[in-house]
């Protein structure tokens, strides 16, 4: 009897939390009542419905499964309008109904998309939903059921660092996803990616997550033909390099997936010179043979970025040097951020893939790094002279001190004498 005391009590708790945070309901809504009676799963979506966007714009139970909720008794609750919960194939169709309804959606948001399930029906997903495959994800697998947040909240289960977690719910559940013949490792190769550090270190909120690159509602593998215009929406200016290299055609006529090819596809790491060249860990000899006319230039275009890394290292060494001796090197200095541009766009013409392009650029660099250098060995030599200075001014004024020590005593001596 006390523990059924004990539900009670909660029940009406729960109930005049839930009639407190939907005021739409305080009139009446049998449907709360109800579920906030039930177990777990079935209670749920009461206490979810606290924070849903739909409730926030004024939309209740009826709104979505139908019914009338201000009859007590269940048989007249569910009269001839009351829809339940639509099964899973048809949950695109159920969100549909209102989400791409233009005239219904302008209430509420003017700017919001209503192309969400002609795009969905063109996705991978949506495709195998057609064929009868209910495995596959449908609106709530990615949005929720009740509790749906903005896509701009970061609990939200689409906010943008939350989404590999979202598509791995499924995409990295071996188990689940045997049936396609796909890896499961992607949100794994993904978390070590310099895309992953950007997001989750830096907070970057416009680093890629999956979406980004597969899309949205029509969400499809990119093609190999089209990853690099995938890729190009962040990196423009490289994109366009590449499309004037001799790679681009060649990638092409072998039907090679463009970026992917030297930088990997999930797991993208941060690009070094070392990708570059004819060493080991260069990405240019998985195909070019020693001796080839594209080996050269490989070869060439490192031996470019080293030089002048090394000029940069050996500039800013000597101003740092400098700079600790008490040698003022402030302009010197912004030069060597001019210089650092210069080296972040000569990696950068690595793409073209142009050893003139490259040659020239290298040399403006190299210009600058000229003046740094000088101004270094100008300001060493400062401080050298400053220091030399001080010596001799020190073994002056010690050499005065001495004189005068002895003619003091001498003084003495006579006062005495």
């Amino acid at each position: 009897m006390a523990h059924t005391q004990t539900q009670k009590t909660l029940g009406a708790t729960l109930t005049a939390v839930v009639l407190l945070a939907f005021p739409l309901f305080g009139q009446k809504n049998s449907c709360i009542e109800c579920h906030q009676q039930l177990e777990d799963s079935l209670k749920a979506p009461v206490a979810g419905m606290a924070q849903d966007i739909h409730q926030k714009f004024g939309l209740s139970c009826r709104d979505c499964h139908g019914g009338n909720p201000t009859q007590d008794d269940a048989d007249l609750a569910k009269d001839k309008t009351f829809k339940g919960a639509p099964k899973k194939a048809r949950i695109p169709e159920f969100c549909g109904a209102c989400h791409s309804d233009a005239a219904l959606m302008r209430k509420f948001n003017p700017n919001i998309r209503i192309d969400q399930l002609e795009l969905y029906r063109t996705s991978q997903h949506g495709r195998l939903l057609a064929k009868g495959d209910s495995k596959v994800a449908v609106c709530t697998d990615c949005h929720g059921v009740h509790g749906i947040l903005p896509a701009s909240m970061p609990k939200s289960s689409i906010f943008p660092w939350n989404v590999p977690q979202t598509c791995g719910r499924c995409h990295a559940d071996a188990k689940y996803m045997q049936s396609y013949g796909i890896p499961t490792d992607q949100v794994e190769e993904y978390k070590a990616s310099v895309h992953a550090k950007a997001l989750y270190d830096k907070k970057d909120l416009s680093a890629p997550a999956c979406n980004d690159c597969h899309g949205n509602h029509g969400a499809l593998p990119p093609s190999v033909s089209s990853i690099a215009f995938v890729c190009r929406q962040c990196h423009a200016s490289t994109g366009e390099l590449f499309s004037q290299s001799p790679h681009k055609a060649a990638l092409d006529k072998m039907g090679l997936a463009e970026c992917e090819a030297c930088h990997g596809r999930h797991k993208i790491l941060p690009p070094t010179d070392d990708l570059i060249g004819t060493g080991k860990t260069a990405v240019c000899i998985q195909c070019h043979d020693s001796g080839s006319k594209a080996f050269e230039i490989a070869a060439r275009v490192k031996g470019l970025l080293d030089a002048y890394v090394q000029n940069m290292a050996r500039a800013d060494s000597k101003l740092e040097q400098a700079d600790r001796r008490g040698v003022e090197v402030s302009e010197p200095k912004f030069r060597l951020k001019e210089a650092q541009s210069t080296l972040t766009e000569m990696r950068n013409l690595t793409h073209g893939l142009s050893l003139e392009v490259m040659t020239k650029k290298s040399a403006e660099g190299e210009n600058i790094l000229s003046d740094v250098l000088k101004a270094g060995d100008d300001a060493l030599q400062e401080a050298k002279t400053r220091r030399t200075g001080l010596i001799v001014a020190t073994a002056f004024l010690g050499l005065l001190a001495l004189a005068l020590f002895l003619k003091i005593k001498q003084i003495n001596a006579k006062k005495k004498a």
